[in-house]
């Protein structure tokens, strides 16, 4: 029976999931943190809970529509810029193959080819101009190629990501006096923040428990500075 029909989960299957993970995580770290220093700023310079809603939702809103304006153009700018990089291989290709070939020789010598078998793999490759641009894509530029189908799915999940983080420490607002709702909300973004650090360290390497913690306190150092700022415009 084939891993497939067995119903295993293919290693491109697994790098797409946890590319999808790290978009969600992405949006909704920098959703949470953003919002969670405007509320605490808000906080520090007014009691006003109308206010204080108005102001994080609007960061909300803003910051997720930002995210992925930012997550979908910065992809389109990479995947043009490595399209250039192809037609300006293909072109060197065609208009100096001598020194492409030298390139592609240097590549396979680096990795231990020699003698008739450096000369068979290079005569091989450069044989077949689509193997030929990749090998230079990959090795000489350092590039890999990007998928455009699913930018926009990837795009609009990183501003979801956003506007959900975002709600953890501006919920309890909506049900809470402010005084309360502020410790409640940020004891959310803690927790929240440090299971974030340790899936991270899980889909990565690293010490979940350090790697939360990490992410706990850079968090909300960050959060507290937008409480810093809000105390020098007190209006109460």
């Amino acid at each position: 029976m084939s891993p497939l029909s067995s119903g295993e989960v293919t290693r491109p299957e697994v790098r797409r999931l946890a590319s999808k993970l790290s978009e969600i995580i992405l949006g909704g770290q920098d959703g949470l943190v953003n919002v969670a220093g405007v509320i605490l700023g808000l906080v520090a310079a007014t009691n006003e809970t109308r206010i204080i809603i108005a102001g994080g939702l609007a960061a909300t809103f803003a910051e997720s529509i930002s995210m992925a304006a930012v997550a979908y153009t910065s992809v389109l700018a990479d995947l043009d810029f490595y399209r250039a990089e192809v037609a300006r291989e293909q072109a060197e290709i065609h208009e100096v193959p001598e020194l492409e070939r030298a390139e592609i020789e240097e590549i396979f010598r680096g990795w231990d080819f020699e003698g008739p078998l450096l000369a068979d793999v290079v005569d091989h490759i450069t044989q077949h101009e689509e193997h030929w641009v990749d090998i230079m894509m990959a090795h000489e530029l350092q590039l890999q190629p990007i998928e455009e189908k699913g930018v926009l799915f990837d795009a609009l999940l990183v501003g979801f990501s956003a506007v959900v983080g975002s709600l953890v420490p501006l919920v309890p607002f909506f049900f809470l006096p402010v005084h309360t709702a502020v410790w409640v909300g940020l004891a959310f973004t803690a927790l929240v923040l440090f299971a974030i650090g340790a899936i991270k360290a899980r889909l990565t390497v690293g010490n979940p428990s350090r790697s939360g913690l990490q992410m706990m306190l850079i968090g909300m150092l960050a959060a507290l500075a937008g409480y810093a700022i809000g105390t020098l415009f007190q209006a109460r």
